[in-house]
Parts: structure tokens; C-alpha cells; sequence
């Protein structure tokens, strides 16, 4: 993946590994989730700025493609990138990698929709967050802002 920031790593452990012997649902998201609170950080937007302005962002939708299974003992690397950006909301990619092997394991893609914490509703991102987040994306729409 182009664009594409270094999110997350950790290692699988015996108790993320369910009857089969490899690394059972429950954690991949455990992981991409921990994975995904540091996309915005990696695009210079401070969660603590965020929160100042009463925004958050929420997770409108994801889904989970399972490549290849990974067991207790191997190291897990996650590797984002973001893929668009909109008036409202922005979507990235999570890409968990078995590290020894660099065999892709699981994709993540997920929309994320920026949300007014006070009003509890969808509002449009701030010109200035737009900006960085597009800066950063891999559409071709937005290449050069």
C-alpha cells in the first residue's frame, strides 16, 4: 500500500488462539481496533484537538476479509493507509501482517464519520482536518492538496 503508516504490533499469544490453534475472530478486531485509533494521529490530527473542537470520529462501517490464519508465537504487524475522503467522513485500510514471513493475514476496511459529541450527530470535518487527512490518502482525487 502507498501512503501506507507502520500502526501496530504485537504478538499473538496461546489465549488469542481458539480449538483450531490459530488466532480466533475476537482478537483480529482487538487488534485492528487498537490499530485504528492511531490513523488520525498519523495523519497530524491530534485526538486532543479534536475532542477540544467537541468532535470525535465513530465507526460507521467495517468488515474483516480473513486471508490466511496466524498462530501462537507469531509476531503481528498492521500497516493502514487511508483511502478517501469526504465531505463528512473518511475510510482506511488495515493490512495485519504475519511478520517473519510478511504473509497478509486480514484486511480491515473501515468508514469513519466525523461526530459532533454535544449534538450526537454527523457533522462535515473541518476544512483544516479535511486537508490533512487528504494529504495523506491514497484516492487520486486528491492528489496534490
Amino acid at each position: 500500500m502507498e501512503n501506507c503508516f507502520e500502526m501496530y504490533r504485537t504478538i499473538v499469544m496461546p489465549a488469542h488462539c481458539d480449538h483450531y490453534g490459530h488466532m480466533n475472530v475476537r482478537h483480529y478486531a482487538a487488534f485492528f481496533d487498537d490499530a485504528g485509533w492511531q490513523m488520525l494521529a498519523r495523519a497530524g490530527v491530534s485526538l486532543t484537538d479534536l475532542l477540544g473542537r467537541g468532535l470525535g470520529s465513530v465507526v460507521a462501517t467495517l468488515t474483516i476479509d480473513f486471508h490466511h490464519e496466524i498462530k501462537a508465537g507469531q509476531l503481528a504487524l498492521i500497516m493502514g493507509a487511508f483511502t478517501r475522503v469526504g465531505k463528512k467522513s473518511f475510510a482506511y485500510d488495515l493490512k495485519l501482517y504475519e511478520v517473519d514471513s510478511m504473509t497478509h493475514c486480514a484486511t480491515q476496511r473501515t468508514v469513519e464519520v466525523c461526530f459532533d459529541l454535544a449534538k450526537r450527530a454527523s457533522v462535515p470535518l473541518p476544512d483544516d482536518i479535511r486537508d490533512k487527512l487528504a494529504s495523506c490518502s491514497t484516492d487520486a482525487s486528491h492528489a496534490g492538496l
